[in-house]
């Protein structure tokens, strides 16, 4: 079972580096970086770390998407360029994808800040993916290949594409959530306050789910990350 992890990215030489460096070191077969128009040094990060570079269209479902069709592996991972995978975490994958009614998941995630807000926040993110079965993209999903085409990849929408894709596969099969961890960087919470963002996430996923169009949304979400 052969793995490829693909990194979306925009504008991110601070991070890329790491993100690729965390995934030869989780064991990969190949890293894919997929660049969405970066303007600082994002590319060069990423190829000095060993990944391979492809340039796409923006938006992270189109680069998800565009990676993955680029892939040699049996296992495609989404990784954040802000995140970091966790050092075993192609055995992690590969142990529970030996039962075939497991079509993929995620894994529970540690956010790289201190404080009891953050732990309180890693623990709810874990029962909700745990219990609901609905991974968010930063928890490092990871799928079958044949799954993720029998679904049509990533519908390409401004937001909620990973939860979409999410429920999608569990229509083929079950999400396994593992222990990780996968390191996530706090700046959007440091930005926006913990509470303010877990809150701002809330109202989203309730307004998508009582029928909000998701061009609205993405219309709230971009003038409240400022």
């Amino acid at each position: 079972m052969t793995v490829s992890v693909i990194v979306p990215a925009v504008n991110e030489e601070r991070h890329v580096a790491a993100a690729v460096g965390s995934a030869w070191d989780s064991g990969a077969d190949e890293v894919i970086v997929v660049d969405g128009g970066s303007r600082d040094r994002t590319c060069q990060r990423a190829v000095e770390a060993g990944a391979q570079v492809l340039v796409s269209l923006p938006g992270r479902a189109v680069q998800q998407n565009e990676g993955a069709g680029q892939a040699a592996g049996d296992v495609l991972v989404f990784l954040h360029a802000d995140c970091r995978l966790p050092a075993d975490a192609a055995v992690q994958a590969e142990l529970v994808l030996a039962d075939p009614r497991v079509v993929g998941g995620a894994f529970r995630q540690r956010i790289d800040a201190d404080g009891w807000l953050y732990r309180l926040l890693e623990n709810g993110n874990a029962w909700r993916a745990r219990c609901r079965q609905i991974p968010y993209g930063d928890q490092g999903l990871f799928v079958r290949r044949e799954c993720f085409e029998a679904v049509g990849g990533f519908p390409v929408v401004p937001l909620m594409d990973d939860l979409m894709l999410a429920r999608a596969l569990r229509r083929l099969g079950r999400l396994e959530f593992l222990q990780g961890p996968l390191v996530v960087n706090a700046r959007r919470w440091e930005k926006q306050g913990v509470v303010r963002q877990t809150l701002r996430n809330w109202f989203l996923l309730a307004a998508w789910r009582c029928g909000v169009s998701l061009d609205r949304l993405a219309g709230f979400y971009r003038r409240h990350d400022r």
